[in-house]
């Protein structure tokens, strides 16, 4: 399983907006091939600071299979106006998990 680990800096007048649209944007992500499971924190020390953490099997289900879907599309046009800079996107693979 890869952890897509995403740091969303939203435009500050913007978080309760984006967060109604991210709710509405979840049934898009959801429902691709290869996704497991999503969640989005906010940060506690700048609250304007998101960081969304998704589950995929592989690593080509979100760069192949999701980010080259006409899904993305929609997801880009409903999400990536809040954003300021563009996010960086980090994908990880598990090496030591505790408890197993």
């Amino acid at each position: 399983m890869i952890l897509e680990v995403a740091i969303l800096d939203v435009k500050p007048e913007m978080c309760g907006e984006f967060e109604s649209v991210f709710r509405r944007a979840l049934s898009i992500i959801a429902s691709m091939k290869g996704y497991v499971s999503h969640e989005l924190q906010r940060c506690l020390e700048k609250p304007s600071r998101y960081i969304l953490l998704v589950r995929w099997n592989t690593l080509e289900d979100h760069t192949i299979g999701f980010r080259q879907s006409k899904e993305y599309l929609e997801w880009k046009r409903l999400l990536h106006h809040f954003y300021d800079p563009f996010p960086t996107v980090d994908h990880y693979e598990s090496i030591i998990r505790f408890p197993e």
